[in-house]
């Protein structure tokens, strides 16, 4: 087992799915928040920008996945360590993108 392998492997887990919001709402045409918008993280930026940033995100996903080590999906540990990267920011983007999106019933009025 590989310590500086796995943390990239989290990290790319990580940057994999924050690409994924982004694009698909760019590739879609529409606004949706980003670092960039004002105030960061909860104003809209345009679709172009989330494509970028998306697009920006995949890239370093696949440098981090592609380029560190030998990442192998069916080894345990390599998967493992991209789920635990993919799966907090997937429940934090969840929980902030939802309050603007209605997607949290218990923020609704």
């Amino acid at each position: 087992m590989n310590w500086p392998w796995l943390v990239s492997y989290f990290f790319g887990g990580v940057f994999t799915a924050n690409a994924i919001p982004h694009f698909v709402a760019g590739t879609m045409g529409r606004a949706f928040q980003s670092p960039f918008a004002k105030p960061p993280g909860r104003g809209l930026s345009s679709s172009t920008v989330n494509v970028v940033w998306g697009f920006f995100n995949a890239v370093v996903a696949y440098l981090l996945v592609a380029h560190v080590g030998e990442f192998h999906p069916r080894t345990t540990s390599h998967i493992v360590a991209f789920g635990l990267g993919a799966l907090p920011i997937s429940i934090f983007s969840a929980r902030h993108f939802g309050q603007f999106h209605g997607g949290n019933p218990s923020s609704r009025p």
